[in-house]
């Protein structure tokens, strides 16, 4: 993993710069989330799937991961709960009852 990828992504989810220097263990649960996310951004892969991305997640932080996910277009499968998050990242929904594809 590219560690100053990891810290731009890091700070563009807005992790504080004192947190850096810190161990993991001191850290909010948000804040392990936000490292857990960056984390798995950073590593090239061909498909992210993600489940629940925004659970600790406060909403701030959560505009700024639906702009790090917007200006990276990564491809990803996510299971998420919050409408607003899912109408501004999809480009597609499946429907659990049909198993259908809804294009946006």
């Amino acid at each position: 993993m590219d560690y100053t990828l990891f810290l731009t992504v890091l700070r563009q989810l807005d992790f504080e710069r004192t947190q850096f220097d810190k161990r993991m263990e001191t850290y909010s649960e948000g804040q392990k989330k936000k490292v857990l996310l960056a984390g798995s951004l950073c590593k090239p892969a061909n498909l992210y799937i993600w489940d629940e991305p925004l659970n600790y997640i406060d909403v701030f932080s959560r505009m700024q991961l639906e702009q790090v996910i917007c200006r990276y277009a990564p491809t990803m499968i996510f299971v998420e709960h919050d409408q607003a998050f899912v109408e501004h990242v999809a480009t597609g929904i499946l429907e659990p009852d049909c198993g259908r594809i809804i294009r946006k």
